[in-house]
């Protein structure tokens, strides 16, 4: 009998393109080498060419999954993606609370707060992502916003090094211990600087900026690939270096698929 992996929860919705979502979080979870569990938030209906409607889950069975697995296999770390709506927000940091997840209990928690599309736009009412920065954002381990969420979050534009420090310290007094504030779409630098800090530390995390268009669930990638190295019990900063060299490589290898946006490829672990 094989010995039982680490275990990580993503609590995010579906993407029936397979590209981003819980669809994304399961493969990374595989290739990181956890046992990944879901609590499906909504279902998308999706392709490469864009999200043309999604359905989503009642709360209750929203938590009922959360307090499923929780209860009986164990988390050894979790994280959410697109929770949709201000109640499943609501509802899943009271669920977390009740079963001791997050930064004041022994489970690591990533808070990944889709709110903007890939083109800037819009996710949220603005209802909900005031949930997001009072509800999970002071249980959150660590948050992962890129730029278009950052100023949807904290009303900044971040345009250089200066303001994404900025913008990590306004994240920070919305009570996360650690936040990431991505730099991938500060295209006027060479390569692509994120920011982590926990107020005390500032560690910028460099990468290679790759010319591709193919880049769905680059995001929700990278932030299973910390939840994963969390599982692990690797420290914050560590984590978040193996997550950044994780997506480094699915990024190299993205692949195109339909008319569309192809996405980020974890297929280059299998190799190594």
């Amino acid at each position: 009998m094989s010995a039982t992996p680490k275990t990580a929860l993503t609590i995010a919705g579906s993407d029936s393109g397979g590209g981003a979502g819980i669809q994304a979080d399961l493969r990374t979870f595989f290739a990181c080498g956890v046992h990944g569990m879901t609590a499906i938030t909504a279902v998308t209906v999706q392709n490469s060419l864009g999200v043309q409607g999604f359905t989503e889950i009642p709360v209750d069975v929203v938590t009922a999954q959360i307090r499923a697995v929780a209860l009986d296999m164990g988390v050894n770390a979790a994280k959410t993606g697109m929770l949709a709506s201000a109640e499943i927000i609501e509802a899943v940091a009271k669920t977390l609370d009740e079963v001791r997840i997050g930064r004041d209990h022994d489970v690591p928690f990533v808070v990944d707060p889709v709110a903007a599309s890939m083109h800037g736009d819009p996710l949220l009412r603005d209802e909900a992502l005031e949930a997001i920065r009072t509800q999970l954002f002071p249980r959150a381990t660590l948050v992962t916003p890129n730029l278009d969420e950052v100023r949807l979050l904290t009303g900044l534009a971040v345009t250089d090094r200066e303001s994404q420090r900025q913008a990590a310290d306004a994240l920070l007094e919305l009570g996360p211990q650690w936040v990431l504030v991505k730099g991938g779409h500060l295209f006027d630098e060479p390569e692509c600087v994120d920011l982590l800090s926990d107020g005390f530390q500032y560690i910028e995390l460099s990468g290679r900026r790759y010319e591709t268009k193919h880049t769905h669930g680059s995001g929700d990638t990278l932030a299973s690939a910390i939840t994963a190295s969390l599982a692990h019990e690797l420290g914050v900063p560590d984590a978040v270096d193996e997550g950044k060299r994780f997506i480094e490589h699915c990024v190299a290898d993205a692949y195109p698929l339909g008319e569309g946006i192809g996405p980020v490829s974890p297929f280059w672990r299998l190799s190594h």
